[in-house]
């Protein structure tokens, strides 16, 4: 049985960190051929992490057609799962997205406040695009987004996209039953959360352990800070006992830009003066992020 699965952005740094999990679950999904799609802007990036990705896949052993384009239409042919990860306009447009709104007082973030408006204009239409090839060329496939904004855009493309068999997804739900497995010591599958809302914007309404009600326990290990699952560019500011309470449900990093919206501010002002964006920050990681993909995919053994 084949399983292709094309990746849409291929030239991200997060790609490595996919096909590893690739590598890892391949006897759960077996994935038979694998592309990496980009545009022409991005084909350094995108040559840079082929070269990781064929080491990757070489040492695995495992049975993986790779290859990788500029031609999305040509790649989608045959494919199972599409997966989007896209940034239209680059980190450039990302850093007009927070700087913009941090400029004037406002919140400049990239999946909410006027900064992920900003980002939804440019890149719902280019989804939208991708989604109308899909539906063409390969219409049993899963569409995966996992761009941002990733609530408003796979919104969008559910509403007024061709192609219905689109799935948004973010890290806040895994981070989550990753934390409470941690908190309450128990292996992670044994972990079932049941999540209201989507993507960014979800709360989790019931912690399951093998099947038991452990939400209440959950809750009150979050009142003593003994968890936190903040991604690494959203500092978590903490939740008032009576906010949790009230609340009764685990709340996830995004919700304190809508429930702590004056403290958000302020400290993202503060690091805009003293760091710049995050978009700038990004830059920088992100540069010797690919020096190391570089090196890496050329020096065995290192």
């Amino acid at each position: 049985m084949s399983l292709k699965v094309v990746i849409i952005g291929g030239g991200s740094s997060y790609t490595p960190e996919i096909i590893e999990g690739f590598i890892n679950r391949y006897h759960s999904f077996p994935v038979t051929e694998l592309t990496l799609v980009d545009i022409p802007e991005g084909k350094e990036k995108l040559e840079i992490v082929a070269g990781l990705a064929i080491r990757m896949l070489q040492e695995s052993n495992l049975p993986i057609k790779f290859s990788w384009t500029l031609d999305r239409r040509e790649a989608l042919q045959g494919a199972d799962f599409v997966s989007t990860q896209i940034r239209v306009g680059g980190l450039d447009a990302r850093e007009k997205d927070e700087r913009i709104p941090l400029s004037y007082g406002v919140l400049g973030q990239e999946t909410n406040g006027p900064g992920g408006i900003f980002k939804a204009f440019r890149t719902i239409p280019v989804l939208m695009d991708i989604c109308k090839d899909v539906h063409d060329i390969c219409p049993n496939a899963w569409v995966i987004n996992f761009t941002n904004p990733a609530g408003i855009v796979t919104e969008a493309l559910l509403k007024y996209s061709p192609h219905k068999k689109t799935i948004g997804v973010c890290n806040i739900p895994f981070n989550i039953k990753n934390s409470v497995a941690e908190m309450l010591a128990c292996d992670v599958a044994d972990v079932e959360i049941e999540f209201i809302g989507m993507n960014h914007f979800v709360f989790g309404s019931k912690v399951l352990i093998k099947g038991e009600d452990k939400t209440n326990e959950a809750i009150e290990r979050l009142l003593n800070k003994e968890m936190d699952y903040s991604p690494a560019n959203i500092v978590s500011l903490g939740w008032s006992d009576e906010f949790i309470r009230s609340l009764n449900m685990l709340p996830n990093p995004y919700h304190q830009y809508y429930f702590q919206t004056v403290k958000v501010l302020e400290k993202d002002l503060k690091a805009f003066r003293e760091n710049g964006t995050r978009a700038e920050v990004v830059k920088k990681v992100e540069k010797e992020l690919f020096a190391k993909y570089h090196y890496t995919s050329r020096n065995k053994g290192n």
